[in-house]
């Protein structure tokens, strides 16, 4: 009876271990098929690796992360959004034809059309505002001398010192009558300490305001954590629209060690008059749809469209889970093989994938001049490094590193293609602003704008240092271990 008492829990923990040993072999011989559907190879083969490793973890990681597409609803909303887009703009697509520059270019509009349905719209006015205060102040005077409505919506949003006037003249707007709708993106702005703050700001204000994804499992809201909304627009009357890479929030992000070591973030925001104000507009009332489920197509009339001769010619790109074509992606591809003879490019986080790899290293084996212009120092440690872990590449295929000088944060999302065309937007070029975020980016064709976006490049140019492949190559053992280690976490989607 003894032997037979102490041989029973022997035998239960071979059972256990059996059956631990098949859900394990079944985890990895299910995964196997399962998570390389609709994915990139790089992609689907991290996500492998992390479940071979720690197959329960793992299995529980891609649970939380791996579905990559948004709300059935929301889905259709952005469908129903684009036949309508579609079906107003007939008129207008039948004049980008008689565009008469370079045939690229004609090219990439019909391509951003075809993609985001949004057309190429002329009679626009661009400004480019590289003062960080000076944009926050620009915006708050245009909001100011509102009359009917204004549309903001950025990822992180703040209440601070350097943001109170464009809070102070929205809730005066909304005091006056104007219809003023706000929306951030729920987890970019909560992580920012003095939230709450703001949350009490807006409550105590006649302002229309929404969280942009949010993540409140208590009330039923629940999607994969990083799928956020990183746009940034702000739309006054249908007059004057704002886009570019800042967010509203004073330059510190409201870090204590930000403030105590200098760093700030660098950025670039336009300021837009003309048509293509309309379809910023389109996209808001898109994303407030999204959020509230109420209609502003009635209020904005946000598809009666115009495009005149003169100005700029400008159109706006939205991507995101909404678009399952990765629509900034294919746009950012098309231009670098286009390109002729140069590119200069900011981003703060240049992560690519295989085809934006091979497609910037492309232009610079086949002579064009390329220009990356990437902060000395990261704010995000496993980002920066992973961005490092390109650099070798990039500069044996002859691209010019140049390294924004730390403690600041070169945050400006920009670039530019030969005299002809000017990118700015939200979205940075890596793997997450092409599926995971919602972006949004503007494609400027105008020779004055790009000289102006020159000038910027210029300014950068004369601060930073030129990375050169000898020092690259005799960077530490341990740095190069680190870049690479990282640079896996990148393609994990």
């Amino acid at each position: 009876m003894i032997s037979t008492a102490f041989s029973l829990p022997d035998s239960m923990s071979v059972w256990l271990s059996a059956l631990i040993l098949l859900v394990d072999l079944a985890i990895r011989i299910v995964v196997l098929g399962v998570i390389p559907g609709n994915r990139r190879p790089t992609t689907a083969m991290a996500w492998l690796l992390c479940i071979f490793f720690l197959p329960y973890i793992g299995l529980l990681l891609f649970l939380m992360f791996g579905n990559f597409r948004l709300s059935r609803r929301r889905r259709e909303t952005q469908a129903a959004v684009n036949e309508r887009i579609l079906a107003g703009t007939q008129d207008i697509a039948s004049q980008v034809p008689e565009y008469e520059g370079p045939a690229w270019v004609k090219s990439a509009m019909e391509l951003n059309q075809n993609l985001g349905y949004f057309p190429a719209l002329g009679g626009n006015t661009v400004q480019l505002i590289e003062g960080y205060q000076e944009s926050l102040d620009a915006m708050a005077e245009e909001v100011s001398r509102a009359t009917d409505y204004v549309n903001a919506e950025f990822y992180i949003m703040s209440s601070d010192a350097s943001t109170d006037r464009l809070f102070a003249e929205l809730e005066a707007a909304a005091e006056r009558g104007v219809r003023v709708r706000v929306l951030f993106d729920h987890i970019g702005s909560l992580r920012v300490p003095g939230y709450r703050h703001m949350i009490r700001r807006l409550k105590n204000s006649s302002i229309q305001w929404r969280r942009m994804l949010p993540l409140l499992p208590v009330k039923g809201q629940w999607r994969r954590p990083d799928l956020r909304n990183h746009r940034k627009i702000l739309v006054v009357d249908g007059r004057v629209g704002f886009t570019g890479s800042q967010n509203v929030i004073e330059p510190s992000y409201r870090k204590k060690k930000n403030a105590r070591i200098g760093r700030e973030w660098v950025e670039l925001m336009s300021r837009l008059e003309g048509p293509i104000v309309g379809t910023l507009n389109v996209m808001f009332a898109t994303d407030w749809s999204s959020e509230t489920e109420e209609n502003l197509e009635s209020q904005l009339a946000a598809y009666h469209w115009n495009s005149f001769s003169g100005g700029s010619l400008c159109q706006v790109v939205p991507s995101g889970p909404g678009f399952v074509t990765e629509n900034n992606l294919r746009l950012f591809n098309t231009l670098l093989y286009s390109a002729e003879e140069c590119i200069t490019i900011s981003s703060p986080y240049f992560v690519p994938d295989d085809s934006l790899l091979y497609a910037i290293t492309t232009a610079a084996q086949r002579g064009v001049t390329v220009e990356l212009f990437v902060s000395e120092a990261g704010d995000q440690f496993l980002v920066h490094h992973a961005q490092r872990s390109y650099y070798e590449a990039l500069l044996k295929a002859g691209v010019r590193i140049y390294l924004y000088p730390k403690p600041l944060v070169l945050h400006a999302k920009h670039f530019t293609v030969d005299s002809e065309v000017a990118v700015i937007g939200s979205s940075n070029m890596d793997m997450r602003s092409f599926s995971l975020n919602l972006e949004v980016t503007v494609m400027i064709v105008d020779g004055s704008v790009v000289q102006r976006m020159h000038e910027v490049e210029d300014h950068y140019r004369a601060v930073s240092r030129e990375l050169l492949l000898d020092e690259w190559e005799n960077r530490p053992i341990l740095a190069r271990y680190v870049d690479n280690v990282a640079r896996l976490t990148a393609t994990i989607q």
